[in-house]
């Protein structure tokens, strides 16, 4: 067994130059949060697509189950309260 295969993954998000968020790019594998910031320079911005790097450990991003997908981002029923277009504008006041 390799030592690679005993490092933590990382995921890599990318900024590039013509957009405001990051975008998720890949994975990789590096020792530790320095190396993996160098290796993933390397890896994901070699044209200089990129302004920004975020890497973080896989163990440490905590996500939704796909297989829960409908229930858990389905809208709630009888909430419209929720939504701008439930409330009326009040007569009388300025700037809305």
């Amino acid at each position: 067994m390799s030592q690679q295969n005993n490092w933590p993954l990382w995921e890599v998000f990318v900024r590039s130059s013509r957009g405001l968020s990051h975008v998720h790019a890949g994975s990789l594998h590096a020792p530790d949060a320095q190396m993996a910031v160098r290796n993933a320079r390397d890896l994901y911005t070699r044209r200089n697509e990129g302004v920004s790097l975020w890497v973080v450990k896989s163990t440490d991003i905590i996500s939704s189950d796909p297989d829960e997908k409908d229930s858990f981002f389905e809208s709630p029923q009888g909430k419209d309260y929720r939504h701008a277009t439930y409330y009326k504008a009040s007569e009388g006041v300025k700037h809305l």
